[in-house]
């Protein structure tokens, strides 16, 4: 068997071998990734920071009001939802035992002050006689003794005088008392609002809020004729909060309704709540009067732009790897690479690109998908072609 007899048998048996083991591993390799790619382009990028957990709207003025002794509820003059006028009697409890004090003591009022009519018209006719002694004294028809007992006798009643009058400032003052007594038993608007809440009917028992427990307020009244919003932020993020920045506000309630506000005030302390981060709260304005429609009460998120960097070169946030680095794919070998950037203002939407990008190139911002790493062979979805 020679040499060019082998040659035509083995070759042609190697040859199928080399095709079937080839057609394998192409009919077996992995399949390129489909992704998605987004061009740089430009844009805003804002620096904003949001806070940590759900923000409320507030009224401008919120009081919750309860007598200071406790009683029988006797008058109710209004019912939850109501507006008041400030200065308008909301409730009254059972004080007929104060009222009758009250006039005991106008009545002994009315007394002391007849009671210094009778006294000091004595006194001023014990000094006129004192006056009459002393003329005569001096024309030599009375001795010096009678002179002085006229002139003992018109002090004593001046005297007298003096002490009716300040009998009747001190029933004045009782009938005072009494009436301060009264003002413990009622309540009364301090400034025009709402009824929002009341504790107790007609008839029943209202407690006083003491200090330390927690008994309800007998009436909660809110002024809702402008309301601002209350929302916690990090501790971290409170240094570059400053007064008059502005305020994205979102609600849960208006999804579709975004406010625009500024920052009126960051509290000057760390707020340290049990099992959670420490933060400072920050009161929001609305830039114009948003009463209509909001709800005290109502939660709300609240964005603060703490910078804007205007036209510049940008990606999607959520297109950044760890490490300031980006995925292209690779047109020639297509396969996915990574790159090298350097970031600048980022907020959660997108991200300034300093260095590393073009405008115009696109990069991945599929990296969720699996098999999506470096080297992996990828493709650009059917609908991003044109992106």
């Amino acid at each position: 068997m020679n040499t060019s007899f082998l040659l035509r048998r083995i070759l042609p048996a190697a040859l199928v071998l080399v095709l079937v083991v080839g057609g394998f591993l192409w009919t077996t390799r992995a399949k390129p990734i489909s992704v998605v790619l987004k061009s740089v382009d430009r844009g805003n990028v804002e620096s904003t920071v949001v806070n940590t957990r759900a923000g409320t709207v507030e009224a401008c003025q919120r009081t919750k009001l309860s007598t200071i002794m406790g009683g029988r509820i006797e008058f109710l003059g209004v019912k939850e939802g109501d507006k008041v006028k400030k200065g308008q009697l909301l409730m009254k409890l059972w004080n007929d035992d104060q009222k009758a004090q009250q006039t005991l003591a106008e009545a002994q009022r009315a007394v002391s002050a007849q009671r210094v009519k009778e006294v000091c018209t004595t006194a001023a006719s014990s000094r006129r006689e004192a006056e009459r002694q002393t003329s005569l004294k001096n024309k030599g028809f009375v001795s010096d003794a009678r002179e002085d007992a006229a002139k003992s006798e018109a002090d004593v009643r001046s005297a007298a005088c003096e002490t009716a009058r300040a009998d009747v400032t001190q029933a004045s003052a009782r009938v005072g008392v009494t009436k301060v007594e009264q003002g413990r038993m009622t309540l009364y608007a301090p400034f025009d609002g709402t009824v929002a809440k009341i504790v107790g009917e007609l008839g029943e028992y209202s407690t006083p809020s003491a200090p330390g427990l927690p008994t309800p307020p007998a009436i909660d009244l809110i002024d809702d004729s402008w309301v601002s919003i209350n929302a916690p932020m990090d501790e971290i993020d409170a240094p570059k909060i400053k007064a008059g920045l502005p305020v994205r506000v979102s609600l849960d309630a208006l999804p579709k309704q975004p406010l625009q506000g500024k920052v009126r005030r960051v509290a000057p302390y760390v707020l340290a709540v049990e099992k959670q981060a420490r933060t400072v709260d920050v009161e929001v304005d609305f830039d114009m009067p948003a009463s209509g429609g909001l709800l005290v009460g109502y939660s709300a998120d609240v964005e603060i732009v703490l910078a804007t960097r205007a036209n510049v070169l940008r990606v999607p946030t959520a297109a950044l790897i760890e490490g300031g680095r980006v995925m292209v794919l690779n047109a020639e070998s297509g396969k996915l690479e990574e790159r090298k950037v350097k970031i600048g203002t980022a907020n959660w939407e997108f991200t300034e690109i300093v260095e590393g990008l073009a405008e115009g190139e696109r990069i991945v911002v599929s990296l969720e998908r699996e098999g999506v790493k470096v080297g992996a062979r990828a493709t650009a979805a059917a609908n991003d072609k044109a992106k």
